[in-house]
């Protein structure tokens, strides 16, 4: 019964995160629209490559060791990411969007978070990843005798889990219009109508970006919870 009630919780849970991050298909299509908005991506397509303007903030951040690989050197990067074991920005293919010179931004700002969390998350989210399946796995085959004591500490990780890696996004992604914007004028490619206007556009998109990425993060942490729970309640019924 107890099992039941937990997985009542984590539904409700997603249902009120939803609504108290203010989470809409709406926006979500609005996000899309702008970030391949055609006049906006003539703006930004008057600024300089993505590998020169990651070294560029970089420079200005004073970081310039970190290794750059664009999707020219890599053509299966499908996302843009910062990864701290190896010190290296991936940019994917991002041309087609005005918000590349802010997702560049982002991953810079990461590059320069303190490393021990960075390490810490990174070192972290796989021994969660790792003992979520693992449980599984064992309560699968009835080897785990008491599946709410490692439910328990699924839930506790998982806290753990969003509050390193919630406190890193939001704190690159705050920070990132600002360095792009910097960036941007420091180039003298644009005018400053031109800049507003992207600027505008990026506060829209991080307004609703932002709360989104902290409730995928949340999300994730739930949907983890819900499945173990489903394994259990199966297990006990068989």
């Amino acid at each position: 019964m107890e099992y039941v009630i937990v997985l009542i919780i984590c539904v409700m849970s997603i249902f009120i995160l939803k609504y108290a991050f203010g989470i809409k298909i709406s926006n979500l299509k609005k996000v899309k629209e702008i970030g391949y908005d055609k006049s906006l991506n003539e703006i930004t397509n008057k600024l300089p490559s993505n590998k020169e303007v990651c070294q560029k903030i970089l420079k200005s951040l004073n970081n310039t060791d970190v290794k750059i690989e664009t999707n020219d050197d890599n053509k299966n990067s499908a996302l843009s990411y910062y990864m701290a074991l190896t010190n290296h920005i991936i940019i994917a293919d991002i041309n087609d969007t005005f918000t590349r010179i802010q997702t560049i931004a982002h991953e810079c700002m990461h590059s320069v978070q303190n490393r021990k969390t960075l390490m810490f998350n990174f070192i972290f989210s796989n021994i969660y990843l790792i003992y979520f399946v693992l449980i599984s796995i064992l309560t699968i085959f009835k080897v785990i005798q008491y599946p709410m004591i490692t439910l328990i500490g699924l839930i506790l990780l998982g806290i753990i889990y969003y509050a390193i890696r919630s406190y890193l996004e939001t704190d690159a992604m705050t920070k990132a219009p600002y360095k792009a914007k910097e960036y941007i004028e420091s180039t003298g490619k644009l005018s400053e109508k031109e800049i507003n206007t992207i600027m505008e556009n990026y506060e829209t998109i991080n307004n609703i970006g932002i709360p989104l990425t902290n409730f995928q993060l949340l999300l994730n942490t739930i949907i983890k919870i819900i499945i173990y729970t489903v394994i259990v309640l199966i297990m006990t019924l068989i």
